[in-house]
C-alpha cells in the first residue's frame, strides 16, 4: 500500500500490543468426513485428476481432496490472506493485506449475506469442498499448519472476493492514493471528457497476466468445424498458476479445464456441449472522491451543503514479530457514503469500486460449469457477479460469442472520471451498473471469428461486426488500447480466412510482432539515428534486419525484444531524442554481452523453459500470441519463463457434433512435488508445441487410467 501506511502501522504498534492465539485444529472432528461422500478420484497416466461423484457435492469433496494432494501448501498459505489474519504468519507485511481486507469490509458482507445471497445448492457444494480440504488435513497431520485450520465455506467465498479485486487492478488505485503527493486532478464537471482510457499491464505481484481466447464458426473453417482456443496467461508457478482437472457427477456436472488451487469450480474449460476462455480486461471500475473535511472536526465531510460524520471504527490486527512474538495493531477504519475512506497527508479520499459487497462469484462459476447450452450459459453470465474479465465462448451448435463482462457503473456525464471526483456532490455516487445487454458483446458475427487478447472491446472481429464505440458513453470507461497479440491475431484472421485446423493452431502459436503495434514503431526511430560506435551500429543493423519473429533460431530476437520491452515500458518513447535511444540500445548491448558474450545469440539460448533438471529452449516472447515472459537475465545469463502460456486447449466440434480437444500444461499435474514423475513430464512437449488428448471422454480415460481411489484411500 505504500510507505505512509507502513509507518502508521509501526507507530500504532508501539502503543497498542496484546497477544493473539488462534484456535487449534481438531483433526478427530474431521477424520470421518470421507464416509459422507460418494466419490472416486481417477488419475490418468499424466497424473491429472478426473473426479467422479454421485452428486455435485460428492464431486466437490473429491475435487478438494485431489487439489490438496497436489497443492496443499498453496491452498493453506492463501487462507490467512483471505481471512485478514496474514500478519500472524507473515509479520508486518501481512498486516498491510489484513488492513485492506478489513477496510473493505469483506467479512462483514460475508457474515451478513452469505446465507441470503447464495443458493442452498451452492452452499452445499462449497461446504463439501471445505469438507474435502479438512478431511485431507485430518489424514495428513504431518503436512499441515494446524493454526490455519479448519477451512470454512466462507473462506472459499472470501478468496473469490479478494482475488477478483486484484485481477482488475483495484490494489493499484489504493497504492496510488497512498503516494506522497496527490496523483490526479479533481474533475469539476465542466464537460471535458477524456475519450482515451489509459491502461497499464495487469500484474500479479510483478508478473504480467494477460490472455488470449478466440473462436471461429463453421463457415470460417475449411473443415466446417466450430473451434475455440482457450489460452489464459498466468504465472507458471504459485497460487494463480493453472491446475488442470476434470470434475463430473451423476447429477450432470461434467467439465474439464483450468482452476486456481483452492477454487471449487473450473474457471476456463469445456464440457461436451460448450467451452469458454477468459481474458483480463481493464474497464474503469474504481472512482476516487476527494472529501472536503470540516476544519473544526476531522471526522466530518461536506456533502450537498451539509456536514456528515464519517463512519468510524477500530479494528485489531494481530501479528507476529520475528516469527514468535505476538502483538496487536489497532487501526482506524473510516467510511463515507461513497465507500471506504483513507486519510493521507495530501487529503482525505473515499473509494467506490465495482463489486462492493458482491460475494456470488462462486455461484456464477458453479452455474457456468453446469450450463448445457448457450441460453443456460448466458443466464449464468447475466448474474453479473464478476466485476471484470472478457469471455470468448463456443458450442457444438455453432454459436460463438465475445463478451466484455464488467460491472460498469452508470455514471454522471460531463465529468472526467479518469480524474478524481469532488466528494461534496451526492449525484456523483453511482448506485447502478449497466445491464448485461448493454455491455459490449459480439454474437455469431458474419465474419465468423472473434478474438480477445486484452484489447479494446471495440476491435475484436471484422470492422462491420464490432461493437460501435459511439454507442458507449465516455463515462463508461471502456478501454481503448490494442495489444500486439490483438493486432497480430486480427491481421491473421483477416488474411487467412476461412482457415484450416492447422492454421487455427498456427495462430495460437504465432511468434511475431505486428508492424502495426504502436511500440514496434519505435524501431523506426532506432533506424533513423546516426551511430558511430561499432557495437551500437551492429545492434542497429540487427534491429533493421529483424523479421519481428521470436522463434528459437532467430538471432535478432534477443536484441529486438530487449529494445521493444524498454520502449513499451516508457509511455513517452515516441518523444525520445537520439541520445535517449542510444542509451537504450547501449543498455541492451551491455546486458547481452554480459549474459551471452554476444549481441546476436539464437533466441533459444536466451529464452528458456526451466523445470527441475530441465532447461529447454522455447520460442515466443512478451506480448506475442505464443506468450512467454522471462525473468532473470542478469542473474542467470538467460531468461526463465515465469508467465504467459500455461495450460491451454484447442476445442472443436465437427458439423456432426463430434468433439475434439487437444491441450497442454506448461509443466505437469504435480505442481509442487519435485519427486513426482508428473512434475515436468509435459515440459518437453510444451516447448515443442505437441498437444495431447486431455482424456475427457470416458473411453479415452479408461485406456489411460493410472489409478482410482476414494479420498483417504490413496
Amino acid at each position: 500500500m505504500g510507505t505512509t501506511l507502513r509507518i502508521m502501522f509501526f507507530l500504532t504498534l508501539l502503543v497498542s500490543t496484546s497477544g493473539c492465539k488462534p484456535d487449534r485444529f481438531d483433526a478427530q472432528q474431521y477424520s470421518h468426513l470421507g464416509s459422507r461422500y460418494d466419490v472416486v478420484i481417477r488419475r490418468d497416466h499424466r497424473g491429472v485428476p478426473h473426479i467422479l461423484g454421485t452428486t455435485d457435492a460428492d464431486t466437490a469433496f473429491g475435487f478438494a481432496y485431489a487439489q490438496a494432494e497436489d497443492n496443499w501448501v498453496l491452498i493453506e498459505d492463501a487462507l490467512p490472506f483471505y481471512r485478514g489474519n496474514s500478519a500472524l504468519f507473515n509479520g508486518a507485511e501481512g498486516a498491510i493485506t489484513d488492513y485492506l481486507v478489513k477496510w473493505l469490509g469483506l467479512w462483514d458482507a460475508l457474515e451478513e449475506n452469505y446465507t441470503w445471497d447464495l443458493s442452498p445448492e451452492t452452499r452445499r457444494y462449497v461446504q463439501a469442498f471445505a469438507d474435502g480440504l479438512n478431511y485431507y488435513a485430518a489424514r495428513h497431520p504431518e503436512k499441515i499448519d494446524s493454526r490455519k485450520l479448519p477451512v470454512t465455506p466462507r473462506d472459499i467465498v472470501a478468496g473469490f472476493m479478494l482475488r477478483h479485486l486484484m485481477f482488475y487492478g483495484f490494489d493499484g488505485i489504493v497504492r496510488e492514493v497512498n503516494q506522497a503527493e496527490r496523483q490526479r486532478e479533481i474533475s469539476l464537471g465542466e464537460g471535458t471528457l477524456n475519450p482515451t482510457i489509459s491502461q497499464t499491464p495487469v500484474t500479479i505481484g510483478e508478473l504480467p497476466i494477460g490472455s488470449n481466447a478466440f473462436a471461429i464458426a463453421r463457415h470460417f473453417s475449411e473443415e466446417g468445424a466450430t473451434r475455440l482456443a482457450i489460452n489464459s496467461h498466468q504465472p507458471t508457478q504459485g497460487p494463480v498458476a493453472w491446475y488442470e482437472a476434470h470434475i463430473q457427477s451423476k447429477d450432470g456436472l461434467n467439465i474439464m479445464g483450468g482452476v486456481f488451487p483452492g477454487s471449487p469450480s473450473i474457471s476456463v474449460g469445456f464440457t461436451e456441449h460448450l467451452a469458454w476462455g477468459a481474458t483480463v480486461n481493464q474497464p474503469d471500475l474504481v472512482d476516487v472522491y476527494v472529501l472536503e473535511i470540516n476544519p473544526n472536526n476531522p471526522d466530518q465531510y461536506r456533502i450537498d451543503g451539509t456536514w456528515r460524520t464519517l463512519t468510524r471504527s477500530t479494528v485489531d490486527i494481530p501479528l507476529t514479530l520475528w516469527g514468535f512474538f505476538p502483538w496487536t495493531v489497532s487501526r482506524e477504519i473510516l467510511a463515507s457514503e461513497h465507500g471506504p475512506v483513507l486519510r493521507t497527508d495530501h487529503g482525505t479520499y473515499a473509494v467506490r469500486y465495482a463489486g462492493m459487497g458482491e460475494l456470488r462469484q462462486v455461484e456464477q462459476w458453479y452455474r457456468m460449469n453446469k450450463a448445457t447450452d448457450f441460453d443456460e450459459w448466458r443466464d449464468a453470465m447475466s448474474m453479473m457477479s464478476f466485476a471484470s474479465f472478457n469471455f470468448v465462448y463456443a458450442d457444438r451448435d455453432d454459436n460463438i460469442m465475445f463478451l466484455h463482462n464488467s460491472l460498469t457503473p452508470r455514471r454522471q456525464p460531463n465529468y472526467d472520471w479518469q480524474q478524481y471526483l469532488p466528494g461534496n456532490d451526492s449525484t456523483l455516487i453511482w448506485t447502478e451498473n449497466l445491464s448485461f445487454s448493454q455491455l459490449p458483446q459480439v454474437i455469431n458475427p458474419s465474419s465468423g471469428f472473434v478474438h480477445s487478447a486484452n484489447q479494446t472491446p471495440f476491435n475484436v472481429t471484422a470492422a462491420a461486426d464490432n461493437p460501435n464505440r459511439a454507442d458507449f458513453k465516455p463515462e463508461h470507461g471502456f478501454q481503448t488500447n490494442m495489444t500486439n497479440r490483438a493486432q497480430r491475431g486480427l491481421e491473421l484472421f483477416s488474411a487467412w480466412g476461412p482457415i484450416s485446423e492447422a492454421e487455427f493452431s498456427a495462430i495460437k502459436h504465432d511468434k511475431y510482432y505486428s508492424p502495426q503495434t504502436p511500440y514496434v514503431g519505435y524501431l523506426d526511430k532506432v533506424a533513423a539515428i546516426k551511430l558511430s560506435d561499432p557495437a551500437l551500429k551492429q545492434a542497429q543493423q540487427l534491429l533493421n534486419d529483424w523479421d519481428l519473429g521470436t522463434d528459437i533460431q532467430n538471432t535478432h530476437a534477443a536484441m529486438g525484444t530487449c529494445v521493444l520491452l524498454a520502449a513499451e515500458k516508457d509511455s513517452n518513447s515516441n518523444a525520445h531524442e537520439a541520445h535517449q535511444i542510444t542509451q537504450l540500445i547501449q543498455g541492451c548491448v551491455d546486458l547481452l554481452m554480459a549474459s551471452r558474450g554476444k549481441i546476436d545469440p539464437p533466441w533459444g539460448e536466451v529464452n528458456r523453459h526451466v523445470r527441475g533438471d530441465l532447461n529447454l529452449p522455447v520460442g515466443g516472447g512478451p506480448d506475442v500470441l505464443r506468450a512467454i515472459y522471462g525473468r532473470g537475465m542478469k542473474e542467470n545469463g538467460y531468461l526463465t519463463n515465469v508467465a504467459g502460456d500455461g495450460l491451454y486447449y484447442l476445442v472443436s466440434w465437427a458439423a456432426d457434433g463430434t468433439q475434439t480437444v487437444r491441450g497442454l500444461h506448461q509443466f505437469g499435474s504435480a505442481t509442487l512435488d519435485a519427486s513426482s514423475p508428473h512434475y515436468a513430464d509435459q515440459a518437453q512437449d510444451y516447448v515443442n508445441e505437441i498437444l495431447h488428448d486431455p482424456l475427457f471422454s470416458e473411453t479415452a480415460l479408461q485406456k489411460n487410467l493410472q489409478r482410482a481411489y476414494a479420498p483417504g484411500e490413496e
